[in-house]
């Protein structure tokens, strides 16, 4: 093997500043219940998901869903499994004041695993379903669930899981044009 035959590529310096490229997903502006369920699903192939730590404490996980203006975080293991999810109902709604009634302490001792949903409490939608559903469908299942997000998960043929997707009642309320998810 020899590199002769290649030339050398000119190198520049990095710029103060400098950003990475994220991925990004161009979901319709406008659906209507009759649409592909696909047309509201964030497709996690095309936008990475927020995710954190169950030892992270609820106020550095909120700030980390404000700072990516998301209203869920799936949580992960050490070696980067499901271990749960959080939502900002979980950390803003009553489950902290439980949490402290019960166990004691300050606000801010209150880690993600005191108030996340575990692993084992999660239902998830099928991938090989969501192909052939429709936008009113998705909207029916989370509603009649008590649900603001539903994940989509792949299955392998050994059996495993891989959450591929994400359905947001808030994000599929902005798409169908209704101001408020809770009307829907």
């Amino acid at each position: 093997m020899s590199l002769k035959e290649y030339s050398v590529l000119p190198l520049a310096m990095f710029k103060a500043g400098s950003t990475y490229a994220r991925p990004t997903q161009k979901l319709p502006e406008h659906v209507k219940l009759s649409d592909p369920a696909t047309d509201v699903m964030t497709d996690l192939s095309k936008v990475a998901l927020v995710n954190v730590r169950p030892m992270t404490s609820i106020e550095q996980a909120n700030a980390k869903m404000i700072r990516f203006e998301v209203r869920m975080a799936l949580v992960l293991d050490v070696k980067d499994q499901v271990f749960g999810l959080l939502t900002a109902t979980d950390v803003l709604g009553e489950k902290p004041t439980r949490f402290l009634q019960n166990m004691g302490g300050e606000y801010a001792d209150i880690l993600v695993r005191d108030i996340m949903t575990t692993q084992r409490q999660l239902e998830v939608l099928k991938m090989a379903d969501i192909k052939n559903a429709k936008v009113g469908q998705i909207v029916a299942t989370l509603k009649q669930a008590h649900r603001q997000h539903g994940l989509v998960v792949d299955e392998g043929a050994d059996g495993r899981q891989t959450v591929c997707g994400v359905f947001s009642m808030a994000q599929i309320a902005r798409q169908l044009g209704v101001s408020d998810w809770r009307t829907l």
